[in-house]
């Protein structure tokens, strides 16, 4: 992409690695495993989580974690802890191109929060547009399964006419993927989308970090390669230093 190397890294603890040197390593929730996933590079550590150099997905294999890492710099490990298997990544894809995915994201949608006040402690108001002279909004993400909840008063429905959260998670989290088809340059087929896996992580309580995520699964379609490349080395949505937006993809070869 644009002349820059990126590596793709698969990474397994070495065999005599116990539960005890995975706490000392970072520990195994989302901030953990972001914390363990530097220790494989030379960056200065007052860097901000957010524009850390790297993607990566965490996953259990065995009760072990394997992380899948992508980054401009190639990872190594000064503890002689871990096993790093990296290859140079240049997908070399076409359009029209079928191709298997799996995705962990941290799916939100922005919503009106607070009204903005000047130094007067009065409401600014818009200039301009549709909403002229109403008071301005600071934006807020939500996560997008407690927005569904709230829209349709979870809570105050009959409990046999609520849908399950497993089912609110799939609906909510296909939409806010499907939303995103033309920007990202593919198309999702509906038949074989999986959307499950659904959490809150509850990461750092003193200073109120929690971040949820679902996982996808499926088959897509490349529609736009100017468009679709790009995410494959820069990620999709927010929440990328905590193990979000990698999308790993595989092609789909005509039996």
């Amino acid at each position: 992409m644009n002349g820059v190397s990126y590596w793709l890294s698969r990474m397994t603890p070495r065999p005599g690695l116990d539960f005890s040197d995975f706490v000392a390593l970072g520990g195994l929730d989302p901030y953990g495993q972001h914390q363990l996933v530097w220790t494989f590079f030379d960056l200065p550590r007052e860097q901000a989580p957010t524009q850390v150099p790297f993607l990566f997905r965490a996953e259990v294999r065995d009760g072990l974690p394997l992380l899948y890492v992508l980054s401009k710099d190639e990872p190594r490990d000064d503890s002689g802890k871990w096993r790093i298997e990296s290859k140079d990544y240049r997908p070399a894809l076409a359009l029209g191109d079928r191709l298997a995915f799996k995705l962990r994201a941290n799916p939100t949608v922005a919503r009106p929060g607070d009204v903005v006040l000047g130094r007067d402690e009065a409401p600014k108001l818009r200039t301009s547009g549709l909403k002229a002279e109403q008071p301005k909004h600071r934006s807020k993400r939500h996560d997008v399964v407690m927005d569904a909840k709230q829209r349709m008063d979870w809570k105050a429905m009959p409990p046999d006419e609520r849908p399950s959260l497993a089912q609110l998670a799939c609906e909510a989290g296909a939409g806010w993927l499907r939303k995103r088809e033309e920007r990202l340059g593919c198309r999702f087929n509906p038949a074989s989308l999986r959307v499950d896996g659904y959490r809150t992580h509850r990461m750092n309580r003193k200073r109120g970090i929690s971040l949820s995520t679902v996982d996808f699964e499926g088959e897509m379609q490349v529609t736009d390669l100017e468009r679709f490349t790009p995410i494959l080395f820069n990620g999709i949505g927010p929440g990328k230093a905590f193990g979000c937006g990698l999308m790993l993809v595989r092609r789909i070869t005509e039996k």
